[in-house]
């Protein structure tokens, strides 16, 4: 029997997986892990690994006796520790086309509910309070905005096609995009000191990585305009948050909305969640019927095909399968 390692998963069961893989003689053997030891004692024996959010870092990976492939249950694959698959010859496969307009959909939320003060509406009327809930003008129209987007990967072009529909002046920055590109889609493309300096709202469509992590930080978000929004449904550890913090209670920013965090999840008394100009969501921006269904069918898939000796696709740490 072939094992399948799951290591951690969100979904109410894995019946979906099971019944694509059980009939190629597999067995799933999941876990909610969250530590090296758990990691360790659930993945050192099998032939394939799927994973969600658990750190698969190189102490689990060298304990990994079988495993010839990691299959990520997402489009980011930070929690795992590429050099060091590559170095044990394990390709690590990620999902990168499911939820981008969820995501996308997600990011217009966040920066219509910030330019149109909902949440703070919304609590005024609900206490039986009638009228405007914020100052005048603080109440904007996102078509005479600059929106920055930093990130022009496929949720980073779904979310520009968005805006661009509203009327608003975009402009993106992407270091290995090409301007034609970013221009073919109604945006302009522009460079990071510029982005941050002239965006009114800036959104984060990065990955995670050694060049990105912290971009957001005391530094980046003194030089935004006063009273910027900052929208984060990318990675939480883009952003540094006590810098982030201090720019909204200053009022610097006038309000950010962010869906992922650093830490996640976010402690229940953080100071993110006591201010008022915040909106929040909890890692939750891909979720749909539609794109779990994607994503899990898809992760399976990839187990499927190494199984049946296929090539594997969405290799994103360079071992050739």
């Amino acid at each position: 029997m072939t094992k399948v390692a799951v290591t951690d998963f969100t979904f109410p069961n894995l019946d979906l997986e099971s019944a694509i893989l059980e009939p190629l003689g597999c067995q799933l053997v999941a876990g909610q892990c969250k530590d090296a030891a758990s990691l360790i004692e659930l993945t050192a024996d099998a032939d394939h690994v799927i994973t969600q959010f658990a750190p698969i870092d190189a102490e689990v990976i060298a304990a990994m006796q079988r495993a010839d492939v990691i299959v990520r249950y997402g489009i980011g694959v930070d929690n795992v520790d590429l050099d060091a698959a590559r170095t044990r010859g394990i390709p690590v496969c990620n999902v990168p086309d499911y939820c981008i307009e969820e995501v996308s959909d997600q990011t217009l939320a966040f920066m219509l509910g910030c330019t149109r003060q909902l949440s703070t509406n919304h609590r005024k009327v609900a206490t039986g309070d009638w009228g405007l809930g914020t100052p005048l003008e603080q109440m904007r129209t996102l078509c005479d905005l600059v929106v920055g987007v930093a990130g022009f990967g496929r949720i980073g072009r779904a979310v520009t096609r968005r805006l661009v529909a509203f009327g608003c002046r975009v402009q993106v920055f992407d270091p290995i995009v090409k301007s034609n590109d970013i221009e073919s889609l109604g945006a302009v493309a522009t460079d990071w000191d510029a982005l941050v300096k002239s965006s009114d709202v800036l959104t984060l469509h990065c990955p995670s990585t050694d060049e990105t992590r912290g971009i957001i930080n005391r530094e980046t978000l003194s030089q935004m305009p006063p009273g910027a929004i900052l929208i984060n449904v990318a990675r939480g550890d883009l952003v540094n948050t006590d810098a982030l913090v201090e720019a909204l209670q200053t009022g610097h920013l006038s309000g950010a909305a962010l869906d992922v965090f650093d830490p996640e999840p976010l402690p229940a008394d953080h100071p993110l969640t006591q201010l008022e100009n915040v909106l929040l969501s909890s890692h939750i921006a891909s979720a749909s019927v539609k794109a779990a269904r994607k994503l899990r069918e898809t992760v399976a898939g990839i187990v499927a095909a190494r199984v049946r000796g296929e090539r594997l696709p969405n290799i994103v740490n360079g071992v050739d399968a």
